[in-house]
């Protein structure tokens, strides 16, 4: 494994030991196109090559923002790095005001974009940064082509400037800077090196079931976030083939086509895959109904390693052939795994997709960390429902005597890119705190329990850990987000956006006279009873103090865009407060 100290000598390293044909697919046209590891490599040099002609030095920044995950943003990866500057990836969502402070902070010198839209949010801001030229992936009139790079890096000559450059490069020197959806004030940038992020890949690889030559990847979560760019590292050293999904939309539409075997998600989609099942099976009739719901009755009690018992296991054979290898079909059918990381995940999926024969594997990690810190693997008994697995080899976990969890390892950030004090602030000698609570259990697995900062008092001097009522209640159909307040008052309520596209199907299905616009939804007396049902539910796991009092619905769709949660699908508490601060005098009687 020493061959790889830095994250240009993945491709290399793939190269040497595991050339494959189809290293990089991306659709285009209609059609797959295979880039093989020695154009992987090729193409990576020549970009290099022009950007040494068009005078990049090292530590020189370079953003790239790309709306899809795609073969051209490796090319521009590793081109980047190996000239000792850095790549800096911009979420594509962000407000052009964002994009102003990130390429400013960072003092980004060139910009790559995909596409149109994401042109003319960096167009609209260009002339107050430092940003010299943009270029596009996609053909734009008006914009110059990235393939310019390679019309210029394609005469060799100065190869041994650019072998030159990548002998420079340090495992130590900064490799990126990651700039967090902070969910409050201005993104932070995360400065992590080349040996943060490949010690860390390299520490993951042994907890991903991945077979060299094999194995099928569809890569879709964005590669600008530390998470879905780690595991594409771990795919090229292992030799297998990457395929870029065109879109979140068309996730189900290229599963069928390419069948993988192993793919990276977050919780959200997996519940929205879960509720689009749970949909059609409402719709059967008959045996077919019966034969549905006792199968999805069977997977919420699975249980790993054959804990249930014979009789379980022979009625989840059935099951299996029955009902959940329709399932599996619909994601192509070759479907084994899933990682599944950024937020917590309800045990009740976790289940019912290990008993549909899609096992989900949860880990737990921060930009911070370069991200792993844990992850669940089946093999090896390395896996427990409600856990986040195990922490990955070098990665030291400490839980802090007020339950907060600190990481230490080479995974360890650098540091906040030009705050000290902000960087002093989140560690303790080589300890990193995370802002997480947790516990590690007796078979030395991680437990999230909440975040620190998010853990509010009432006014009777009860605390409440809104993350776990927020978690229950989001196991509701009828509840797609929502947000537990009540710090300071006299007692916990929520703000809840219903799950729109699940009501409009319940209100056809049960023949109700509701009207299915967004507003007679969220102001329908039937609508909030049936959720006061659901709260009543979730009120039995906890506490008086802690129970959910009152509740006031939005009409809203909360989203990136319209500003409620950031683009990792975080909860901006203190915007939403804002947001709705009508429905949160009107619980509290203000």
């Amino acid at each position: 494994m020493t061959d790889v100290t830095r994250l240009f000598d993945f491709p290399h390293y793939q190269l040497k030991h595991k050339p494959s044909d189809s290293a990089l697919v991306t659709k285009h046209d209609g059609k797959w196109v295979k880039t093989p590891t020695q154009e992987y490599v090729n193409n990576a040099n020549a970009i290099s090559r022009a950007l040494l002609r068009m005078g990049i030095q090292k530590n020189d920044k370079i953003a790239v923002i790309s709306s899809t995950n795609r073969t051209e943003w490796n090319f521009m990866d590793i081109g980047v790095l190996q000239t000792g500057a850095q790549n800096i990836p911009i979420y594509p969502t962000i407000s052009a005001e964002d994009y102003e402070y990130v390429l400013n902070h960072s003092e980004s010198i060139y910009c790559f974009v995909s596409d149109e839209d994401v042109l003319a949010k960096v167009r609209k801001v260009q002339g107050n940064t430092k940003v010299k030229e943009i270029y596009s992936f996609d053909h734009i009139k008006g914009c110059k082509h990235y393939s310019e790079l390679f019309e210029l890096g394609k005469d060799d000559s100065n190869q041994q400037e650019v072998e030159a450059r990548k002998d420079s490069v340090q495992p130590d020197d900064l490799a990126t800077i990651i700039y967090t959806s902070g969910t409050t004030g201005k993104p932070k940038g995360v400065m992590l090196s080349h040996w943060n992020i490949t010690s860390n890949s390299l520490d993951s690889i042994p907890r991903l079931p991945l077979t060299e030559g094999e194995t099928r990847v569809l890569s879709f979560l964005p590669i600008c976030h530390i998470f879905e760019r780690v595991l594409i590292y771990i795919y090229q050293y292992a030799g297998v083939s990457i395929y870029f999904a065109q879109g979140m939309d068309k996730i189900a539409d290229n599963a069928k086509e390419i069948k993988p075997n192993l793919m990276s998600v977050v919780p959200r989609l997996l519940e929205k895959v879960y509720d689009k099942i749970y949909a059609k099976g409402e719709e059967l009739t008959g045996i077919k109904k019966i034969l549905f719901f006792w199968a999805v009755g069977l997977g919420e009690k699975w249980e790993p390693y054959g804990k249930n018992g014979w009789w379980y296991e022979f009625q989840l054979s059935i099951a299996r052939k029955l009902i959940f290898s329709k399932w599996k079909e619909a994601l192509g059918g070759s479907l084994h795994t899933m990682v599944s990381g950024s937020a917590a995940l309800q045990p009740r999926l976790t289940r019912i997709f290990c008993a549909a024969g899609m096992q989900v594997m949860e880990g737990y990690g921060l930009t911070e960390t370069s991200p792993v810190v844990s992850v669940g693997m089946y093999k090896n008994h390395h896996f427990k429902v409600g856990t986040v697995g195990k922490p990955i080899a070098n990665v030291e976990v400490k839980i802090a005597e007020d339950g907060e969890i600190l990481i230490k390892g080479p995974n360890v950030m650098l540091g906040y890119y030009k705050d000290p004090e902000k960087t002093e602030s989140v560690m303790t000698g080589d300890f990193f705190h995370t802002g997480d609570k947790g516990e590690i259990d007796e078979d030395g697995f991680l437990k999230i329990t909440g975040r620190k900062k998010e853990m509010f008092k009432t006014s009777g001097g009860k605390y409440v850990i809104p993350t776990l009522l927020e978690n229950e209640l989001k196991q509701s159909r009828f509840i797609e987000q929502v947000m537990v307040v009540g710090e300071g008052e006299k007692m916990p309520a929520a703000i809840i956006q219903p799950n729109f596209e699940f009501i409009k199907d319940w209100i056809q299905h049960k023949n109700k006279n509701i009207g299915s616009s967004n507003d007679e939804i969220a102001n329908s007396q039937e609508i909030v009873d049936r959720i006061q049902k659901e709260v009543d539910k979730c009120n039995k796991h906890f506490g008086n103090w802690e129970q959910i009092k009152r509740f006031e619905l939005t009409s809203d769709v909360w989203g990136v865009d319209d500003g409620q949660l950031t683009p990792t699908m975080k909860m901006k508490r203190d915007v939403i407060k804002k947001m709705y601060q009508n429905l949160y005098d009107k619980i509290y009687n203000l």
